[in-house]
């Protein structure tokens, strides 16, 4: 009589390839209780970002094994993720990680997570960088947080020489462990400064930039979980209607630019007509411009300082950040 599988036999092998979780089936329930717990728009991606997370491998290696069987291990591991997820963690945070135009970035609740929109402000300074008429420019971010923007544009510039700025201590040190892990601190300096309070004296740049805080106290309480609830407050709220930090930066910059160097922000959709009023009535901007990101909204308002109203001290800052700066400039470690 030819060997079989006993009838108790049949079932557990029935039960257990019942029990089997493949990356698709992971995938398709996943999403949909990301859907239904966190309310994301992005369910499907934030769950194969999380599965790729969990099993250890590129989000794209997933689509070329989807019939791979998930151990007890790894369903453990993005059960653990998912639970996150549905308490309205961001992914980024999950992860530990962002990417940015051409970088990957760490990330932590002391900083803000880099958005696209703010992609077409590195877009806007790299074409004013381009405009500047000197082998080694030197530009300036204020509010760096996770250093997104200051190590995108050393990362796509490749003679630029950035000095990044934040009220806080822990996003700095975020943003230094970032340099040094793209091989960028020898371009990219860090240090404690509220918007030009505590910049080295007598240094002027080719270029600010900065993505300021914009939100008002009363549509930070509309935003998303993901957003109230997880990310740095200080680095999101404004005073004034969100005009709070643009009312420092934009009259404030002529006294540090260079003759031509430019002024350019992150802007509030809302804020364009206020923010473009402001460069206007400084009175020291000409070729002030206004940019929309990808989705079509009003993002980036930008400028350039007219060569009379630059004043003095561009001789002085010649050397560039060496100096007194270097010796205020912090490394971002403890």
């Amino acid at each position: 009589m030819a060997a079989g599988v006993s009838g108790a036999g049949r079932d557990e092998v029935g039960e257990a390839a019942s029990d089997a979780v493949t990356v698709a089936s992971a995938l398709a329930a996943a999403a949909a209780r990301i859907a239904r717990e966190a309310r994301s728009e992005t369910a499907r991606l934030d769950a194969e970002l999380l599965l790729g997370d969990a099993l250890g491998v590129r989000r794209e290696d997933l689509f070329a094994a989807p019939e791979r069987v998930l151990d007890l291990e790894e369903r453990l591991r993005f059960e653990r993720l998912l639970k996150r997820r549905g308490a309205f963690e961001p992914v980024a945070y999950i992860l530990g990680r962002r990417a940015f135009r051409t970088i990957e970035l760490e990330v932590n609740d002391n900083t803000l997570i880099p958005r696209p929109e703010t992609e077409t402000l590195v877009e806007v300074a790299l074409e004013r960088l381009a405009a500047v008429d000197r082998e080694e420019p030197l530009a300036l971010d204020i509010g760096t947080g996770s250093g997104n923007i200051a190590l995108a544009l050393a990362a796509e510039h490749p003679t630029v020489h950035v000095l990044a700025v934040d009220f806080h201590p822990a996003p700095l040190e975020v943003a230094a462990r970032n340099a040094r892990r793209l091989g960028l601190e020898g371009r990219v300096m860090f240090m404690l400064s509220d918007v030009y309070d505590d910049l080295p004296p007598g240094v002027v740049f080719d270029l600010i930039v900065s993505n300021p805080p914009y939100v008002t106290p009363e549509s930070l309480r509309r935003l998303r979980p993901e957003i109230r609830g997880w990310e740095p407050h200080v680095a999101l709220r404004a005073e004034r209607g969100g005009m709070e930090f643009y009312e420092r930066i934009v009259p404030g910059a002529p006294p540090h630019l260079r003759p031509g160097g430019a002024l350019a922000v992150e802007i509030p959709e809302m804020r364009l007509l206020d923010v473009l009023s402001l460069f206007v009535e400084v009175e020291a901007f000409e070729d002030i411009d206004a940019r929309n990101d990808l989705g079509g909204r009003p993002r980036v308002v930008s400028g350039r300082l007219k060569a009379p109203g630059a004043g003095g001290g561009a001789d002085a800052a010649d050397g560039g950040l060496a100096g007194g700066a270097e010796n205020r400039a912090s490394s971002g470690s403890s």
